[in-house]
């Protein structure tokens, strides 16, 4: 897993997200991460026990996960940055030269800020056959205004490309449509006040758009409305029509844009659930999927992976720490574990 393809280092992505107001955000107490500030931060005690797990006699892995998955992801760029400073190494090249494997993927995801790891997910992603309707619509579906626009400013500066040429490049058809609307950015907030006169010309809208020819218009509703008011649309739909609206996505639609569409339905329905079904799916696999597992557990982390762990219970009735304990084997275990937290009873 290639840490940047272009000449960014930390200090110039520090400098974007900074110019994009995301520097100075750290996950408070009370958020429903798992994930949260270190109160007791040290940087200094932290850059010792790397430099020791590190140079000591024997890698201590257990020292660089607890210390890893123990941090804020600004904490973590503090450690990196300090780290550097104080020994004149660069911390990410001297983890990615001590582990290896998936554990060596963890820890560098873990290390990346925010905005580089989603860019370089959402590159590979679409030069992956059979991603961007999967990855590349989770990424720019399911991440914040802010923090979509420090991403795709990133993939700009890493891959001397926009994100919307690479779109056009690699996708086609109503999946592209969805992906270059989405990479906008331009879905409406809630903001708390229910249009109902706008609930009811988006479900006659729907009801009226009974095949593919009118695409443009489930594009539309499924990338500038909020999930709230979605929500409302579909219970509305299925109240006038007597079906799931994803019921109805499949009699319009086929191949990647039913697909496509009935994952932007699941992400605004129930974003929670959206990611524990994710989770399950990767868990199933005759080797669990650990790119797909650490992708949703980092990103999720410092925002709401106790509901993405509610809803995994719920649903399977078994808790998502448990599913991990049973599924994943090597190193990379004990760092996926301490970012689920806890076993949820």
């Amino acid at each position: 897993m290639s840490v940047s393809c272009g000449p960014l280092g930390t200090s110039l992505t520090q400098e974007i997200l900074s110019s994009l107001g995301l520097a100075d955000k750290t996950a408070a107490w009370g958020t429903l991460g798992t994930l949260r500030t270190f109160l007791s931060f040290s940087v200094d005690k932290d850059v010792q026990r790397l430099l020791k797990a590190i140079a000591g006699q024997g890698v201590d892995y257990g020292t660089i996960v607890d210390v890893l998955t123990n941090r804020s992801r600004e904490q973590r760029q503090l450690i990196s940055r300090a780290f550097q400073e104080r020994t004149k190494q660069d911390l990410l090249k001297s983890l990615r030269a001590a582990l290896s494997g998936n554990l060596e993927q963890i820890v560098v995801a873990l290390l990346q800020p925010a905005a580089q790891f989603d860019a370089q997910e959402l590159r590979t992603a679409l030069k992956t056959s059979g991603s961007a309707e999967d990855v590349a619509l989770e990424i720019l579906a399911t991440r914040a205004a802010p923090r979509l626009q420090a991403c795709l400013a990133v993939y700009k500066h890493d891959f001397q490309v926009e994100a919307e040429e690479d779109i056009r490049t690699e996708t086609d058809g109503v999946l592209q449509d969805l992906l270059l609307a989405l990479s906008k950015g331009g879905r409406e907030s809630y903001s708390g006040v229910i249009d109902y006169n706008l609930e009811e010309q988006d479900v006659q809208a729907l009801q009226q758009t009974g095949g593919s020819s009118a695409a443009g218009q489930w594009v539309l509703l499924f990338t500038q409305r909020s999930p709230e008011h979605l929500t409302r649309v579909f219970d509305q739909y299925r109240r006038r029509t007597g079906q799931d609206l994803e019921d109805a996505i499949r009699s319009c639609f086929r191949g990647q844009a039913q697909l496509a569409l009935i994952s932007l339905a699941s992400m605004m329905r129930n974003t929670a659930l959206y990611f524990a079904n994710k989770l399950h799916r990767a868990l199933q696999e005759t080797e669990p999927n650990v790119q797909v597992l650490l992708r949703v557990l980092i990103s999720r982390s410092e925002s709401d992976l106790l509901s993405i762990r509610a809803e995994y219970k719920k649903k399977f009735g078994k808790s998502l720490y448990s599913s991990l304990q049973d599924a994943v084997r090597g190193d990379c275990r004990s760092a996926l574990l301490a970012l689920c937290r806890a076993e949820d009873i």
